[in-house]
């Protein structure tokens, strides 16, 4: 009888370790990595999402774009709520005042894997193409807000390794929309970068010109109205944190390479990509290295521009990778375990290793 009185004494006291940890963390994180199974084969990417949240999607192969063989596209969001952030897949589109050409590949024809379509703005991108395709099950969308963002553009330094006779530039745009969804009132706000490549080809009739132009680090943030900006500490943690893998990249790049060197205009199986890419370099040139922080870069700037309604983020510095980090701020002590896992609470004196088998160790702001 002692052993049964003791034991539910375990029991009881565990319970209320584990709900006062609960009770007293203000917000879990945990560190998630995606592996690239179809491709590539190792992490494409990782970044922090509250715990309790479902994360949906990932790298998308396709075969028939040797310019574009695969894309992102995936939805991070909270199954309790309405928030959600998503990754639209990169879109991809062929111009050319090549009127032959354009009688043998008229708009809406995919043409080396890209979608025939006269050049737009970012702007006219998102509202003509982005939300007919990918809002098209929402009731009584409107417009609420158009901005360009020359700044986020700036950040691919698009022109500034320009080719001769080739032209290369970028722009970028936000827009905030509300729609009703399953009975809510929803706002969203979308960000977008597309790059321009223009190039000269000698025809039969002169010069024509040929543009590849996509639709890039296309972004947004949702939630129920009057939810989203109480949710923008959480979106600007997750995009913070977004990291690609810079060997991920490496190897995409040079693949990349190699189907346009090769003018291979489809892939026949996903085994052929597997192929190419075990005879790939793992050595990341100093320009592959400079196009990889571009990139990052854009990342961190969306991530800027989305805080601005509020500061959202401050820097601690977690002492497990040994690197900065930037979380939600309003709260008083935060935590980080070996699994990647964060915690944050309201209260100065509380301590995660209670009631847990992980070794959590508290972060200090970075002044």
């Amino acid at each position: 009888m002692k052993e049964m009185v003791f034991l539910l004494c375990i029991i009881f006291m565990l319970a209320y370790s584990i709900n006062a940890i609960s009770e007293s963390a203000g917000m879990r994180f945990k560190t998630y990595s995606y592996i690239d199974k179809q491709g590539i084969g190792i992490e494409a990417f990782r970044m922090i999402i509250p715990s309790d949240w479902k994360f949906e999607g990932g790298v998308n192969w396709i075969l028939d774009n040797p310019a574009m063989p695969a894309t992102a596209a995936f939805k991070v969001s909270n199954p309790k709520g309405t928030e959600e952030l998503e990754i639209f897949p990169n879109q991809m589109f062929f111009w050319t005042n090549n009127q032959m050409l354009l009688s043998m590949f008229p708009i809406g024809a995919r043409y080396f894997g890209a979608e025939v379509r006269p050049i737009a703005n970012p702007l006219e991108f998102l509202q003509n193409i982005l939300i007919p395709r990918f809002r098209n099950n929402v009731s009584g969308l409107k417009v609420v807000e158009a901005k360009h963002l020359p700044e986020l553009a700036k950040q691919l330094n698009a022109g500034m390794q320009s080719q001769p006779g080739v032209s290369a530039s970028a722009d970028s745009a936000k827009i905030k929309i509300e729609y009703k969804l399953d009975g809510k009132i929803m706002e969203e706000e979308i960000y977008t970068v597309v790059e321009y490549l223009t190039f000269p080809i000698q025809s039969m009739y002169g010069v024509v010109y040929n543009t590849n132009w996509i639709g890039d680090y296309i972004f947004s943030f949702k939630a129920s109205k009057g939810n989203l900006e109480p949710s923008s500490k959480i979106f600007q943690t997750m995009v913070n944190s977004f990291q690609l893998n810079p060997q991920w990249f490496n190897k995409y790049s040079q693949l990349v390479e190699y189907l346009i060197q090769n003018q291979i205009q489809q892939i026949r199986a996903i085994g052929e990509i597997s192929r190419i890419i075990s005879q790939t370099s793992n050595e990341i040139s100093d320009m592959m290295m400079k196009s990889y922080q571009d990139r990052q870069a854009v990342y961190d700037r969306l991530s800027t521009d989305f805080s601005q309604m509020i500061r959202g983020v401050e820097e601690y510095y977690d002492p497990v990778q040994q690197k900065p980090i930037e979380l939600p701020t309003g709260y008083n002590s935060s935590w980080v375990n070996g699994l990647g896992e964060y915690i944050l609470s309201d209260t100065y004196d509380f301590n995660p290793n209670i009631g847990s088998n992980q070794n959590w160790q508290r972060m200090n702001k970075r002044q």
